[in-house]
């Protein structure tokens, strides 16, 4: 089980950005200059900075408001779009003289080539006014139950000594993102989030875990702080809390794609774990969990609570997604309470093919968390004879689990899953082929709950009776 993140009420304040992105196939060299051509097929654009700290809280259920500084460009207006479509609240101060922070990203085959900065220099501020922005924050503190500083030395957070007095007169807890090498400014906050190579350039060299932990508790005591979370890279995370044993926590990570965005989901959901009542310890295991989720995808990203709750299962058991009925219908409330669409399919699923995977991965799509109801060898023989199936339903389900887009895998023993449906009540039910949603077994009770059927075309080429005939020569 994981918190119930959705008592949280935080305050994000910060260096707000938005991050685009710009995709394409490569494949010769330019004449005019060493560097690859990329023929750009797709564009993306994101929330970062401080932003994307606020996202990452809002991706666990958490409310959260935003304080940033942006311009009066197109930037901000998609920016703003962005954070109030994954229900942040934006309460951006506007300067018309200085330009919103933009991240241009080029990327080819998921590789990024290029990153282009649209800003300027901290030191023209332009039109803003600190004093003013800090009116906001002192006001939107009211209603916080932890705050977060995110400093990307853009120039917002031009006093954090002030914005941290202000939370420690409001008696709520404040955590920095840290940023240069004079760290002073951040005295008296209850804890920050440096990784290692920031953390060294302000304490010098840490060659081993005892280093980390000497230099870590010294800067603790000279910064008055309560706490310290220092990010190693692929030897996990270093928590030290006066008076109490380091904690080192290994990576989550079970395959690192992209790191950008790591930190702000770490100080994200580490800020999220402690609004909803959990100690740096706890809180600071559900930020390990989050970071190794987000590394595995491209670009910033977050982690979901579906997410987060199967990273705990793997840490604790041999969690193959697997489930008997009743785990499942728990794991569905769970995810309900976390405001997780569920989506549901079915079928034999006897050989798994490339068809297949193509339509669960449509599947997975419709929502964030993907049932998939097997039929039991049982069922399968009274549907497709005695012959079938090929594999035993153990196997079945046990290959299903491994895809990537499916969450839970669970048997049913009849000849349709309409009871199992009825007792589940999807959001999304699923269903492929030639069919109309009237046809689809458990449309009516899934409707009449205020879900919806959706029929996904089958890829051509492939089915598993096809498949069956060219392994007899047929």
């Amino acid at each position: 089980m994981i918190p119930d993140f959705a008592a949280g009420r935080l305050l994000v304040a910060g260096d707000v950005m938005l991050d685009r992105y710009w995709s394409g196939p490569t494949s010769r060299i330019s004449p005019e200059a060493p560097v690859p051509v990329v023929r750009i097929t797709g564009e993306d654009a994101r929330a970062g900075g401080a932003a994307n700290v606020a996202l990452n809280i809002a991706a666990l259920g958490a409310r959260v408001r935003l304080l940033g500084v942006v311009g009066r460009d197109e930037s901000a207006e998609r920016l703003r779009a962005a954070v109030a479509a994954a229900h942040v609240e934006p309460d951006f101060e506007v300067t018309p003289d200085r330009p919103t922070v933009t991240k241009l990203r080029v990327l080819s085959r998921n590789q990024q080539l290029i990153r282009l900065d649209f800003e300027e220099p901290a030191t023209h501020v332009g039109a803003f006014d600190f004093n003013v922005w800090r009116a906001r924050f002192r006001s939107a503190l009211a209603n916080a139950q932890t705050v977060v500083l995110s400093d990307y030395g853009k120039g917002t957070l031009a006093d954090p000594a002030a914005l941290i007095a202000d939370a420690r007169a409001a008696a709520c807890p404040l955590l920095v993102d840290p940023k240069g090498t004079d760290w002073r400014a951040y005295t008296g906050a209850t804890l920050i989030t440096p990784n290692l190579a920031e953390l060294e350039a302000v304490v010098g060299p840490c060659q081993d875990d005892a280093a980390v932990v000497a230099k870590g508790t010294r800067l603790m005591r000279d910064l008055s702080l309560e706490a310290l979370l220092v990010t190693r890279s692929e030897r996990g995370m270093t928590l030290l809390v006066p008076g109490q044993p380091p904690l080192h926590l290994p990576t989550q990570a079970r395959e690192v794609y992209d790191v950008t965005g790591a930190g702000d989901t770490v100080i994200g959901v580490l800020a999220a774990g402690l609004a909803t009542g959990l100690d740096f310890a706890q809180a600071a295991h559900y930020a390990n969990l989050a970071a190794g989720v987000v590394v595995g995808k491209l670009g910033t990203a977050t982690a979901s609570p579906a997410e987060l709750s199967r990273a705990v299962r793997r840490q604790h058991e041999d969690d193959t997604g697997v489930l008997g009925e009743e785990e499942l219908l728990e794991r569905v409330a769970e995810a309900r309470r976390n405001g997780q669409v569920i989506v549901m399919t079915n079928g034999c699923f006897d050989l798994l093919h490339v068809g297949h995977v193509r339509y669960l991965e449509a599947a997975r799509k419709r929502g964030d968390v993907l049932i998939v109801a097997v039929n039991t060898d049982a069922s399968v023989k009274r549907l497709k004879g005695d012959a079938r199936p090929i594999n035993i339903e153990r196997d079945r389900m046990r290959v299903l689990a491994a895809l990537k887009s499916v969450d839970w895998v669970v048997p049913f023993a009849e000849d349709t899953p309409a009871r199992l449906i009825e007792r589940v009540l999807p959001d999304v039910l699923v269903k492929g082929g030639d069919y109309t949603p009237e046809q689809v077994v458990g449309h009516d009770i899934v409707q009449a709950h205020g879900g919806r059927v959706e029929v996904l075309d089958f890829y051509p080429g492939y089915s598993t009776t096809g498949t069956i005939e060219k392994t007899r020569g047929g």
